[in-house]
């Protein structure tokens, strides 16, 4: 039985799935007025399932693929620890109940007359994440775009969660997110290029380990720079930064530039695995930092 769960755990990627929440979380506490206890829970698991479902779909349509890696081979479906059908089924039970239960989360803003805003982002998130982004990744890089998108939609949804409204504010935080994302997808390109090319999937901008990932790393590292502080601009109390916080995400944001920068000037493997690891620690800091300081002020 619980060897059972472990492999559902797998299908569902716990941890990166637990990974995306944490961006609905800090979309939500940028965006709350009054916190209400249900809707944080509602947007919690709710963004959890759907984000598993989306995962358990990945792996159904790439089940032949991850063969072929060293690092997916040992995957639920690969190694034959799940069938298809059993796949298919938690799958579309999770997405459901997920966007179920994003439903509740301000119902009476709801598009459709069915669907509320949450609930519609999060059939977004699956839909371009399943029926885009997976199959495209054998065809052409475009797909990272996509794939970008539909990464972005979490910190955008728990503005949503919060607001009941997606404005300029929202839009904001999910720029954010997307313009991050694409350091962090050519890092992890680059690292793992030969296992994709085994598979056949095309993820690295330019096909070859030249500069030309390195220089869209540096451009998107500092748009993401330049986005990330402009709240600081504002005259908005909805979303602002102090000083302190300013300063504190621009030192950030050219901390990770440098990473990109250090990948176009040498590129080697070694930058690479650098950049990816600044990538996956600048998000969470970046929203750490603008959570504490609405807190404080």
């Amino acid at each position: 039985m619980i060897q059972i769960i472990k492999y559902y755990g797998q299908l569902l990627k716990f941890r990166l799935s637990a990974s995306v929440v944490f961006s609905a979380i800090a979309g939500y506490l940028l965006g709350f007025e009054k916190f209400s206890v249900n809707e944080f829970i509602f947007l919690i698991l709710g963004g959890f399932f759907v984000t598993g479902s989306a995962n358990g779909f990945n792996q159904i349509l790439e089940r032949n693929y991850d063969k072929l890696m060293a690092r997916t081979c040992s995957r639920p479906l690969p190694m034959g620890n799940l069938f298809i059908n059993q796949a298919l089924l938690f799958s579309i039970l999770l997405g459901l109940l997920g966007l179920f239960l994003l439903n509740f989360i301000n119902p009476e803003g709801s598009y459709f007359n069915f669907l509320s805003k949450s609930s519609f982002f999060g059939l977004l998130s699956i839909m371009l994440y399943v029926l885009v982004y997976t199959p495209m990744k054998r065809i052409s890089t475009t797909s990272v775009f996509i794939g970008a998108i539909a990464g972005a939609i979490p910190f955008l949804l728990g503005w949503v969660a919060a607001t009941d409204d997606f404005e300029l504010f929202g839009g904001t935080l999910f720029a954010i997110q997307f313009f991050w994302q694409l350091p962090h997808f050519i890092a992890i390109a680059w690292v793992l290029d030969k296992e994709y090319k085994k598979a056949g999937f095309k993820m690295l901008f330019g096909a070859e380990k030249s500069k030309y990932p390195g220089a869209i790393s540096i451009i998107s590292s500092l748009v993401t720079i330049i986005i990330s502080v402009v709240p600081f601009f504002w005259n908005y109390s909805t979303l602002s930064l102090s000083m302190y916080a300013f300063v504190l995400i621009a030192i950030l944001g050219i901390w990770f530039t440098l990473k990109s920068i250090r990948l176009y000037m040498y590129t080697n493997d070694l930058n690479a695995k650098n950049l990816m690891i600044a990538s996956i620690i600048y998000l969470p800091l970046l929203q750490i930092i603008y959570i504490v300081d609405k807190l404080m002020r």
